[in-house]
């Protein structure tokens, strides 16, 4: 005889939060956080580059609104970005006596974003946190949507969790301190969202691309905007990844095993621009897309400063691929484009099979063509 007792646990959640945008919102931030607080105290975590520059600034600010704060900061770089990282962090949170009342706020890149909202996805079993991004690729991409991770030596973002932050403050003019390099990295992402599903967004990028390399105002603010507005759409239909949203991860298969197999040298913007070289190719050899429009990706990456190809192994990469979240079954599975602003699916199904051979093969033109 066996008795049967049913736990019942179906819950509307309700994870919906603000994404601010505008410039000079940085210093705008503690008079928000004090007439809208998300916690009873903060611990405002950052990287070592970013200590002197924004977070003892961020932290002086918010203590001037009578608002109960810490900084916790850590070495700077993707090296950083591992489970010993959160483990310190964590410890340093109890220090801080940061309780299930308090809140975080990451403040960086994506490297930032990714460890400290682990962190407090972690901490006391979840507490709530805040994004303020500081790099182009944070702003338009990693602190939208609630993704959350740490590396590991065989791959990139193995163990994370998705947790979503309860607000975003994406300030533009903290770009003006951003190294050139890392800036033109964070544009392979806003190049993406124009090839998954914006081709407005694609035009208007290939026709300001020196207002645009140049910071203008105007032309930062659009991309910005409408990059937001695009990662927005997606995650609201698709927030935990079970189909739509892997489309944002155009590029990113072959980007993670570069990443990877460089040992997190290389930018992620990089990386990613070369992934899209590839997984755009795989795309043209399948017949889901058209070369010119493939060549024209490839054409408005470079106008950018952006690298299509980095040397690799084949077997190395191959093996690397392996590594992806989106592997299933032992088959590696690819986002491919159908057209400049939208992306392929088979059956109503984004992610699509892609057999091993055919990859290598398909690798292997990319790399005699260097």
């Amino acid at each position: 005889m066996v008795e049967v007792l049913r736990l019942n646990l179906n819950r509307v959640v309700n994870e919906s939060y603000d994404i601010l945008v505008g410039f000079g919102l940085f210093d705008r931030i503690p008079a928000d956080l004090r007439d809208n607080p998300i916690g009873k105290r903060y611990a405002v975590i950052t990287d070592s580059a970013l200590k002197d520059v924004y977070g003892k600034r961020l932290l002086e600010e918010l203590r001037d609104e009578g608002i109960d704060a810490c900084l916790i900061d850590f070495p700077a770089g993707e090296e950083s970005k591992n489970i010993n990282t959160v483990i310190y962090i964590v410890k340093r949170l109890l220090e801080c006596k940061i309780d299930r009342r308090s809140a975080v706020i990451t403040l960086g890149g994506g490297v930032v974003g990714d460890v400290g909202g682990f962190a407090a996805a972690i901490y006391m079993r979840g507490i709530p946190y805040i994004q303020v991004p500081t790099t182009l690729l944070a702003q338009v991409d990693s602190s939208i949507g609630g993704k959350t991770a740490v590396d590991t030596e065989e791959g990139k973002n193995l163990i994370g969790s998705f947790h979503q932050p309860k607000r975003v403050y994406v300030d533009p003019s903290l770009l003006k301190t951003l190294p050139k390099r890392e800036y033109l990295s964070g544009l392979a992402e806003v190049i993406k969202y124009g090839v998954i599903y914006d081709r407005n967004l694609f035009e208007y990028l290939e026709g300001n691309v020196e207002k645009i390399k140049n910071l203008d105002e105007e032309a930062l603010l659009h991309i910005i905007k409408r990059s937001c507005m695009i990662k927005k759409e997606i995650v609201e239909e698709d927030p935990l990844e079970e189909n739509k949203r892997s489309i944002l991860n155009y590029g990113h298969t072959p980007a993670h095993a570069i990443e990877r197999l460089s040992g997190y040298k290389c930018l992620h913007g990089e990386a990613v621009s070369v992934g899209m070289r590839i997984s755009g190719w795989i795309a043209v050899k399948k017949g889901f897309w058209i070369m010119d429009e493939w060549e024209r990706q490839n054409e408005l990456l470079h106008s950018y400063g952006l690298p299509l190809k980095m040397d690799f192994n084949v077997d190395d990469l191959v093996r690397a691929l392996y590594y992806d979240k989106k592997v299933e079954g032992g088959t590696l599975m690819f986002v491919l484009p159908k057209r400049i602003g939208e992306m392929a699916s088979v059956n109503g199904r984004y992610r699509i099979p892609v057999p091993e051979e055919e990859v290598r093969r398909f690798l292997l033109e990319l790399k005699n063509d260097y």
